[in-house]
C-alpha cells in the first residue's frame, strides 16, 4: 500500500473548530451516541451542542437496522443517507467537521461514512465534545434552520469489502487483515454479543481503543509504530474489521493518521462473519502483534 505524509490530516482540534464557528459554509455534526442507551445521543444533543451542528445518529442515520446475516451495524441505504445529508445542508463539497463525546468510534463512522459517500472535506474533532468544552467552547440547544442542498451520492466501493471477497481471498500474501476488537475478543476467550467467538483467520489484533490516550489521538509516528505501519506498507490490501463495523472506521482513521491510506473496511465485521454458516474461525494470540 502507498504511505503518504501524516500531514494531510484528518482531524481538527477544538480550538481550531472554535475559530471557525459562523462560517457560513461550514456544517457541523454531532454524532454522539450509546450502544448501551441508543437514546442517549438524541438527549445529549437536545441538552447542549455545538452551536449550528445538526445529528446524526448511528442508529437512525448511520446504520441499518439490524439484521441476521449482515451484522449489527450494517450500512445504510446510500441514496436515503445522501438524502438526508442534502436536508441538513450538506453538499459532496461543503465543508463538514464531526464529533462525538470524546473523538472515538461514532464520529469515526459519520467521517467514514461521508468519505464512502463520496465527501471530500470531513475533519474529525480530536477529543470529540469534551476537548471542546475543555477549550472553552459555546454550547446551543438551538435546533439550527440550514438551507437544503443536493448530495450527489459518488460511492467509493474501493474503500470497502464483501464478506464473501474476503472469504474467497483469505491467505493471499497481499492482503492484510486487521482486528480493531479488545484482545480478549480477539482471543476468543469471551463473546458478549455474537454468535461465535474467535477471529477471522490470518486477522492480526489492532485494538482501536491503544491509538488513543486521554481522548485524543496519538501522534502520528506513535501510531505507525503501535499498528506496525512499515510492516502494512508492503501489503498490496490492508483490510480493517471489528463486532459491527463502526469502531473499525476508527482504526482505518487512526492508520490515515499514521500516513497509511487506502485501508479498506468490512462493514459487516465479526457480528456478520460470525453469523455466516461454513465461515472459518481461528482463536488464539496475535503472532504478529508490533510488540511480539
Amino acid at each position: 500500500m502507498d504511505e503518504e505524509p501524516a500531514a494531510a490530516s484528518q482531524l481538527i482540534t477544538a480550538s481550531a473548530l472554535i475559530a471557525r464557528l459562523g462560517e457560513p459554509k461550514l456544517r457541523i455534526v454531532d454524532a454522539r451516541f450509546e450502544l448501551t442507551e441508543p437514546r442517549a445521543g438524541a438527549e445529549m444533543y437536545a441538552r447542549g451542542h455545538v452551536p449550528g451542528a445538526v445529528h446524526l445518529d448511528l442508529d437512525r442515520d448511520l446504520a441499518a437496522p439490524a439484521k441476521r446475516g449482515e451484522g449489527r451495524h450494517p450500512l445504510p441505504d446510500m441514496t436515503a443517507f445522501a438524502r438526508s445529508l442534502g436536508e441538513l445542508g450538506i453538499g459532496r463539497r461543503t465543508p463538514v467537521v464531526v464529533y462525538d463525546q470524546t473523538g472515538t468510534m461514532y464520529a469515526a463512522r459519520a467521517w467514514w461514512l461521508l468519505r464512502y459517500a463520496g465527501h471530500e472535506d470531513v475533519r474529525f474533532v480530536d477529543g470529540g465534545f469534551a476537548a471542546y468544552l475543555a477549550a472553552g467552547g459555546p454550547v446551543s440547544t438551538e435546533i439550527p434552520a440550514i438551507p437544503p442542498t443536493s448530495f450527489e451520492l459518488n460511492l467509493r466501493e474501493e474503500m470497502v469489502i464483501s464478506a464473501d471477497e474476503l472469504r474467497a481471498r483469505l491467505g493471499e500474501p497481499g492482503l492484510a487483515l486487521l482486528d480493531a476488537r479488545a484482545p480478549e475478543r480477539y482471543r476468543g476467550e469471551v463473546e458478549p454479543l455474537d454468535d461465535r467467538a474467535g477471529h477471522i483467520p490470518t486477522a492480526l489484533n489492532r485494538p482501536y481503543t491503544n491509538s488513543s490516550a486521554a481522548g485524543r489521538l496519538l501522534p502520528a509516528h506513535q501510531l505507525a509504530a503501535l499498528n506496525a505501519v512499515d510492516k502494512l506498507v508492503d501489503a498490496d490490501e490492508v483490510v480493517a474489521y471489528c463486532g459491527s463495523g463502526v469502531s473499525a472506521a476508527h482504526l482505518v482513521l487512526a492508520l490515515a493518521e499514521a500516513g497509511l491510506r487506502g485501508v479498506k473496511l468490512y462493514p459487516g465485521s465479526w457480528s456478520q462473519w460470525s453469523s455466516l454458516p461454513g465461515m472459518p474461525i481461528a482463536t488464539g494470540a496475535d503472532p504478529g502483534a508490533p510488540d511480539a
